[in-house]
Protein backbone atom coordinates (compact mmCIF):
# COMPACT_ATOMS: atom_id res chain seq x y z
CA UNK A 1 0.00 0.00 0.00
CA UNK A 2 1.15 3.52 -0.65
CA UNK A 3 0.74 4.70 2.95
CA UNK A 4 2.86 1.94 4.53
CA UNK A 5 6.60 1.29 4.75
CA UNK A 6 8.19 -2.13 4.82
CA UNK A 7 11.14 -2.44 7.24
CA UNK A 8 13.28 -5.56 7.67
CA UNK A 9 15.48 -6.03 10.75
CA UNK A 10 18.06 -8.86 10.59
CA UNK A 11 19.03 -11.25 13.36
CA UNK A 12 22.19 -9.27 14.23
CA UNK A 13 20.46 -5.90 13.94
CA UNK A 14 18.16 -3.66 15.88
CA UNK A 15 15.98 -0.83 14.63
CA UNK A 16 15.25 2.49 16.28
CA UNK A 17 12.00 4.06 15.13
CA UNK A 18 11.55 7.81 15.21
CA UNK A 19 8.41 9.78 14.43
CA UNK A 20 8.76 13.46 13.75
CA UNK A 21 12.42 13.00 14.78
CA UNK A 22 11.36 11.85 18.25
CA UNK A 23 12.23 8.37 19.50
CA UNK A 24 9.27 6.03 19.61
CA UNK A 25 10.40 2.41 20.07
CA UNK A 26 12.99 -0.30 19.43
CA UNK A 27 12.41 -2.80 16.62
CA UNK A 28 13.57 -6.38 17.24
CA UNK A 29 14.59 -8.68 14.36
CA UNK A 30 11.67 -9.22 11.95
CA UNK A 31 9.61 -7.67 9.10
CA UNK A 32 7.48 -4.61 9.84
CA UNK A 33 4.92 -2.63 7.87
CA UNK A 34 4.63 0.86 9.27
CA UNK A 35 1.57 3.04 8.54
CA UNK A 36 3.00 6.40 7.59
CA UNK A 37 0.73 8.41 5.28
CA UNK A 38 2.51 11.69 5.93
CA UNK A 39 6.08 10.31 5.83
CA UNK A 40 6.70 11.17 9.45
CA UNK A 41 8.30 7.87 10.53
CA UNK A 42 11.98 6.94 10.12
CA UNK A 43 13.86 3.82 11.14
CA UNK A 44 17.62 3.59 11.67
CA UNK A 45 19.06 0.10 11.57
CA UNK A 46 22.09 -0.62 13.81
CA UNK A 47 24.28 -3.75 13.83
CA UNK A 48 24.67 -5.37 17.23
CA UNK A 49 28.28 -6.30 16.44
CA UNK A 50 30.32 -4.60 17.64
CA UNK A 51 28.12 -4.36 20.69
CA UNK A 52 28.83 -0.71 21.55
CA UNK A 53 26.06 1.62 20.45
CA UNK A 54 27.57 4.10 18.00
CA UNK A 55 24.71 6.63 17.79
CA UNK A 56 24.91 10.15 19.16
CA UNK A 57 21.62 9.99 21.03
CA UNK A 58 22.58 7.57 23.78
CA UNK A 59 21.46 9.96 26.51
CA UNK A 60 18.09 10.39 24.78
CA UNK A 61 17.58 6.62 24.59
CA UNK A 62 18.43 6.22 28.28
CA UNK A 63 15.83 8.82 29.28
CA UNK A 64 13.20 7.58 26.83
CA UNK A 65 13.44 3.87 27.63
CA UNK A 66 13.71 4.35 31.37
CA UNK A 67 13.01 1.09 33.19
CA UNK A 68 12.80 -0.80 29.86
CA UNK A 69 16.40 0.10 28.96
CA UNK A 70 17.74 -3.23 30.21
CA UNK A 71 15.60 -5.14 27.69
CA UNK A 72 17.64 -3.75 24.77
CA UNK A 73 20.83 -2.31 26.14
CA UNK A 74 23.50 -2.89 28.78
CA UNK A 75 24.23 0.41 30.47
CA UNK A 76 27.84 1.07 31.50
CA UNK A 77 27.79 3.94 33.97
CA UNK A 78 31.22 4.43 35.58
CA UNK A 79 31.60 6.74 38.57
CA UNK A 80 34.33 9.35 38.96
CA UNK A 81 36.22 7.06 41.37
CA UNK A 82 35.74 3.86 39.40
CA UNK A 83 37.16 1.99 36.42
CA UNK A 84 34.99 -0.10 34.11
CA UNK A 85 35.92 -3.46 32.60
CA UNK A 86 33.86 -4.46 29.56
CA UNK A 87 33.76 -8.22 29.01
CA UNK A 88 32.30 -10.13 26.08
CA UNK A 89 31.52 -13.79 26.72
CA UNK A 90 33.56 -13.49 29.93
CA UNK A 91 36.69 -12.16 28.22
CA UNK A 92 38.00 -8.65 28.84
CA UNK A 93 37.50 -6.47 25.79
CA UNK A 94 37.81 -2.83 26.85
CA UNK A 95 38.58 -0.54 29.81
CA UNK A 96 36.35 2.43 30.57
CA UNK A 97 37.83 5.49 32.22
CA UNK A 98 36.16 7.15 35.22
CA UNK A 99 33.03 9.13 34.41
CA UNK A 100 32.17 7.09 31.28
CA UNK A 101 28.56 6.41 30.24
CA UNK A 102 27.97 4.03 27.32
CA UNK A 103 25.33 1.69 25.89
CA UNK A 104 25.92 -1.83 24.60
CA UNK A 105 23.40 -3.84 22.59
CA UNK A 106 21.93 -6.99 24.06
CA UNK A 107 22.26 -9.59 21.38
CA UNK A 108 24.57 -12.33 20.14
CA UNK A 109 27.47 -10.81 22.13
CA UNK A 110 26.93 -11.32 25.85
CA UNK A 111 28.34 -8.08 27.23
CA UNK A 112 28.91 -7.45 30.94
CA UNK A 113 30.39 -4.41 32.65
CA UNK A 114 32.38 -4.74 35.88
CA UNK A 115 33.26 -1.69 37.96
CA UNK A 116 36.35 -1.48 40.17
CA UNK A 117 37.11 1.22 42.74
CA UNK A 118 40.25 3.22 42.05
CA UNK A 119 41.31 3.19 45.69
CA UNK A 120 43.70 5.55 47.39
CA UNK A 121 46.86 3.87 46.11
CA UNK A 122 45.48 3.26 42.55
CA UNK A 123 46.87 -0.29 42.57
CA UNK A 124 45.49 -2.65 39.93
CA UNK A 125 44.56 -6.14 41.25
CA UNK A 126 46.92 -8.89 40.11
CA UNK A 127 44.23 -10.84 38.20
CA UNK A 128 43.20 -7.69 36.34
CA UNK A 129 46.83 -7.00 35.45
CA UNK A 130 47.07 -10.37 33.73
CA UNK A 131 43.88 -9.70 31.76
CA UNK A 132 45.05 -6.24 30.72
CA UNK A 133 48.39 -7.64 29.53
CA UNK A 134 46.60 -10.26 27.46
CA UNK A 135 44.41 -7.56 25.92
CA UNK A 136 47.47 -5.41 25.18
CA UNK A 137 46.15 -2.23 26.81
CA UNK A 138 48.10 -2.32 30.08
CA UNK A 139 50.52 0.43 29.04
CA UNK A 140 47.62 2.66 27.94
CA UNK A 141 45.60 2.56 31.14
CA UNK A 142 48.16 1.80 33.86
CA UNK A 143 51.76 2.34 34.94
CA UNK A 144 53.54 -0.99 35.19
CA UNK A 145 56.65 -1.41 37.33
CA UNK A 146 58.75 -4.53 37.87
CA UNK A 147 61.03 -4.51 40.93
CA UNK A 148 63.89 -7.06 40.66
CA UNK A 149 65.44 -8.93 43.57
CA UNK A 150 67.75 -6.80 45.75
CA UNK A 151 65.92 -3.65 44.65
CA UNK A 152 63.18 -1.38 45.98
CA UNK A 153 60.43 0.44 44.13
CA UNK A 154 59.16 3.93 44.95
CA UNK A 155 55.72 5.10 43.81
CA UNK A 156 54.98 8.81 43.37
CA UNK A 157 51.42 10.10 42.90
CA UNK A 158 51.17 13.73 41.80
CA UNK A 159 54.81 14.17 42.84
CA UNK A 160 54.31 12.83 46.37
CA UNK A 161 55.97 9.62 47.56
CA UNK A 162 53.15 7.26 48.61
CA UNK A 163 54.69 3.82 49.08
CA UNK A 164 57.77 1.62 48.78
CA UNK A 165 57.53 -1.66 46.88
CA UNK A 166 59.23 -4.98 47.64
CA UNK A 167 60.52 -7.12 44.73
CA UNK A 168 57.68 -8.13 42.40
CA UNK A 169 55.45 -6.85 39.58
CA UNK A 170 52.91 -4.05 40.12
CA UNK A 171 50.53 -1.86 38.12
CA UNK A 172 48.75 1.40 39.03
CA UNK A 173 45.78 3.01 37.28
CA UNK A 174 46.88 6.04 35.32
CA UNK A 175 43.61 7.97 35.58
CA UNK A 176 43.03 11.47 37.01
CA UNK A 177 46.43 11.50 38.73
CA UNK A 178 50.02 11.49 37.55
CA UNK A 179 51.62 8.20 38.63
CA UNK A 180 55.38 7.55 38.39
CA UNK A 181 57.51 4.71 39.70
CA UNK A 182 61.27 4.35 40.16
CA UNK A 183 63.46 1.34 40.97
CA UNK A 184 66.43 1.77 43.34
CA UNK A 185 69.22 -0.82 43.18
CA UNK A 186 70.16 -2.10 46.67
CA UNK A 187 73.12 -4.23 45.57
CA UNK A 188 76.75 -3.39 46.34
CA UNK A 189 78.10 -1.01 43.70
CA UNK A 190 81.63 0.01 42.77
CA UNK A 191 82.41 3.69 42.17
CA UNK A 192 85.70 4.89 40.69
CA UNK A 193 87.02 8.45 40.94
CA UNK A 194 89.76 8.71 38.34
CA UNK A 195 92.35 11.30 37.30
CA UNK A 196 92.05 13.67 40.27
CA UNK A 197 94.76 16.37 40.08
CA UNK A 198 95.71 17.12 43.69
CA UNK A 199 98.33 19.11 45.63
CA UNK A 200 99.97 17.70 48.75
CA UNK A 201 100.85 19.68 51.85
CA UNK A 202 104.45 20.09 50.60
CA UNK A 203 103.16 21.49 47.26
CA UNK A 204 103.76 18.38 45.15
CA UNK A 205 101.30 17.93 42.28
CA UNK A 206 100.11 14.40 41.66
CA UNK A 207 97.19 12.47 40.20
CA UNK A 208 95.19 9.94 42.25
CA UNK A 209 92.67 7.25 41.30
CA UNK A 210 90.21 6.20 44.00
CA UNK A 211 87.84 3.21 44.19
CA UNK A 212 84.94 2.75 46.62
CA UNK A 213 82.28 0.11 47.26
CA UNK A 214 78.90 1.37 48.46
CA UNK A 215 75.26 0.32 48.70
CA UNK A 216 71.93 2.04 49.28
CA UNK A 217 70.46 1.28 52.71
CA UNK A 218 67.63 3.86 52.70
CA UNK A 219 65.96 4.14 49.26
CA UNK A 220 63.63 6.92 50.39
CA UNK A 221 66.48 9.14 51.61
CA UNK A 222 68.58 8.39 48.53
CA UNK A 223 65.72 9.50 46.26
CA UNK A 224 64.27 12.42 48.21
CA UNK A 225 67.18 14.09 50.04
CA UNK A 226 69.37 14.61 46.97
CA UNK A 227 68.50 15.09 43.31
CA UNK A 228 70.80 12.33 42.01
CA UNK A 229 72.42 10.25 44.72
CA UNK A 230 75.07 8.72 42.42
CA UNK A 231 76.32 12.18 41.40
CA UNK A 232 76.33 13.30 45.03
CA UNK A 233 78.21 10.15 46.00
CA UNK A 234 80.89 10.87 43.39
CA UNK A 235 81.31 14.44 44.62
CA UNK A 236 81.60 13.39 48.28
CA UNK A 237 84.36 10.93 47.36
CA UNK A 238 86.16 13.72 45.50
CA UNK A 239 85.92 16.08 48.47
CA UNK A 240 87.09 13.44 50.94
CA UNK A 241 90.08 12.53 48.76
CA UNK A 242 91.14 16.17 48.33
CA UNK A 243 90.78 16.89 52.03
CA UNK A 244 92.99 13.98 53.11
CA UNK A 245 95.65 14.35 50.40
CA UNK A 246 96.06 18.09 51.02
CA UNK A 247 96.80 17.42 54.71
CA UNK A 248 99.78 15.11 54.04
CA UNK A 249 103.22 15.34 52.53
CA UNK A 250 104.29 13.19 49.61
CA UNK A 251 106.40 10.95 51.86
CA UNK A 252 103.44 10.37 54.16
CA UNK A 253 101.18 9.50 51.24
CA UNK A 254 103.64 7.02 49.76
CA UNK A 255 104.76 5.57 53.07
CA UNK A 256 101.46 4.69 54.78
CA UNK A 257 98.75 3.83 52.29
CA UNK A 258 96.64 1.91 54.83
CA UNK A 259 96.22 4.99 57.02
CA UNK A 260 95.44 7.08 53.94
CA UNK A 261 92.60 4.73 52.95
CA UNK A 262 91.24 4.69 56.50
CA UNK A 263 91.22 8.49 56.75
CA UNK A 264 89.40 8.86 53.42
CA UNK A 265 86.85 6.25 54.52
CA UNK A 266 86.26 8.07 57.81
CA UNK A 267 85.88 11.39 55.99
CA UNK A 268 83.20 10.26 53.54
CA UNK A 269 81.30 7.72 55.62
CA UNK A 270 79.25 10.22 57.57
CA UNK A 271 78.53 12.35 54.52
CA UNK A 272 77.22 9.37 52.53
CA UNK A 273 75.05 8.14 55.40
CA UNK A 274 73.17 11.43 55.41
CA UNK A 275 71.42 10.52 52.14
CA UNK A 276 70.92 6.81 52.69
CA UNK A 277 74.15 5.36 51.24
CA UNK A 278 76.57 3.18 53.22
CA UNK A 279 80.28 3.13 52.38
CA UNK A 280 81.69 -0.39 52.65
CA UNK A 281 85.27 0.36 51.64
CA UNK A 282 87.46 3.07 50.13
CA UNK A 283 90.94 2.60 48.67
CA UNK A 284 93.48 4.54 46.65
CA UNK A 285 94.25 2.56 43.49
CA UNK A 286 97.05 4.62 41.92
CA UNK A 287 99.23 7.59 42.83
CA UNK A 288 100.68 8.99 39.60
CA UNK A 289 103.55 11.51 39.79
CA UNK A 290 104.75 13.89 37.04
CA UNK A 291 107.81 12.78 35.00
CA UNK A 292 110.27 15.17 36.68
CA UNK A 293 109.11 14.19 40.16
CA UNK A 294 109.50 10.50 39.32
CA UNK A 295 113.11 11.11 38.25
CA UNK A 296 113.83 12.97 41.50
CA UNK A 297 112.31 10.22 43.60
CA UNK A 298 114.20 7.58 41.67
CA UNK A 299 117.44 9.50 42.39
CA UNK A 300 116.57 9.75 46.06
CA UNK A 301 115.81 6.05 46.29
CA UNK A 302 119.03 5.18 44.44
CA UNK A 303 121.08 7.37 46.78
CA UNK A 304 119.42 5.82 49.82
CA UNK A 305 120.11 2.32 48.59
CA UNK A 306 123.73 3.20 47.77
CA UNK A 307 124.24 4.63 51.25
CA UNK A 308 122.69 1.55 52.80
CA UNK A 309 124.99 -0.67 50.72
CA UNK A 310 128.06 1.31 51.87
CA UNK A 311 127.03 1.01 55.49
CA UNK A 312 126.58 -2.73 55.15
CA UNK A 313 129.95 -3.08 53.39
CA UNK A 314 131.78 -1.13 56.10
CA UNK A 315 130.06 -3.13 58.82
CA UNK A 316 131.06 -6.43 57.23
CA UNK A 317 134.65 -5.26 56.74
CA UNK A 318 134.87 -4.26 60.40
CA UNK A 319 133.46 -7.64 61.44
CA UNK A 320 136.00 -9.44 59.24
CA UNK A 321 138.93 -7.43 60.67
CA UNK A 322 137.74 -8.07 64.19
CA UNK A 323 137.58 -11.80 63.46
CA UNK A 324 141.16 -11.82 62.09
CA UNK A 325 142.41 -10.02 65.18
CA UNK A 326 140.78 -12.57 67.46
CA UNK A 327 142.29 -15.43 65.43
CA UNK A 328 145.82 -13.90 65.67
CA UNK A 329 145.52 -13.64 69.44
CA UNK A 330 144.50 -17.27 69.71
CA UNK A 331 147.43 -18.39 67.51
CA UNK A 332 149.86 -16.36 69.62
CA UNK A 333 148.73 -18.14 72.79
CA UNK A 334 148.57 -21.70 71.32
CA UNK A 335 151.54 -23.37 69.41
CA UNK A 336 149.29 -26.27 68.44
CA UNK A 337 146.83 -23.90 66.74
CA UNK A 338 149.79 -22.31 65.01
CA UNK A 339 150.88 -25.69 63.67
CA UNK A 340 147.33 -26.42 62.41
CA UNK A 341 147.33 -23.12 60.49
CA UNK A 342 150.68 -24.13 58.93
CA UNK A 343 149.20 -27.41 57.78
CA UNK A 344 146.15 -25.62 56.31
CA UNK A 345 148.50 -23.36 54.36
CA UNK A 346 150.45 -26.39 53.14
CA UNK A 347 147.22 -28.02 51.98
CA UNK A 348 146.26 -24.96 49.93
CA UNK A 349 149.74 -24.80 48.34
CA UNK A 350 149.77 -28.46 47.35
CA UNK A 351 146.33 -28.17 45.70
CA UNK A 352 147.84 -25.89 43.03
CA UNK A 353 151.02 -28.00 42.33
CA UNK A 354 150.99 -30.89 39.86
CA UNK A 355 154.26 -32.56 41.07
CA UNK A 356 156.01 -32.16 44.40
CA UNK A 357 159.48 -33.67 45.13
CA UNK A 358 160.17 -34.15 48.81
CA UNK A 359 163.62 -34.73 50.39
CA UNK A 360 164.01 -35.92 53.92
CA UNK A 361 160.79 -37.94 54.11
CA UNK A 362 157.59 -36.96 55.87
CA UNK A 363 159.49 -35.33 58.68
CA UNK A 364 161.15 -33.05 56.20
CA UNK A 365 157.78 -32.07 54.78
CA UNK A 366 156.37 -31.24 58.18
CA UNK A 367 159.41 -29.46 59.57
CA UNK A 368 161.32 -27.93 56.65
CA UNK A 369 158.85 -27.32 53.78
CA UNK A 370 156.69 -24.84 55.74
CA UNK A 371 158.29 -22.73 58.35
CA UNK A 372 156.52 -19.66 59.67
CA UNK A 373 158.61 -17.23 61.58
Amino acid sequence: MFWTKRVVIGDAERGLMYRNRQFERVLAPGVYRLFDPFNQAAVTVHPTLPAEYAGRDAETLIDALGARLGETFVLAEIGSEQVGLVCRHGKLEDVLVPGTRKLYWRGPAQVTVQTLPLGGDLRVPADVVRRLRQLGVLARVAVFVEVPTESAGLVFIDGSLTQMLAPGAYAFWNFQKNVAAEVIDLRVQSIEVQGQELLTRDKVSLRVNLAATVRVIDPVAARTKVAKYLDQLYRELQYGLRKVVSSRTLDELLGDKATLDADIFASVRGQLGAFGVEALGVGVKDVILPGEMRQILNGVVQAEKTAQANVIRRREEANATRSLLNTARLIEDSPVLMRLKELEALEKVTEKIDRLTVFGGLDGVLKQLVTLK
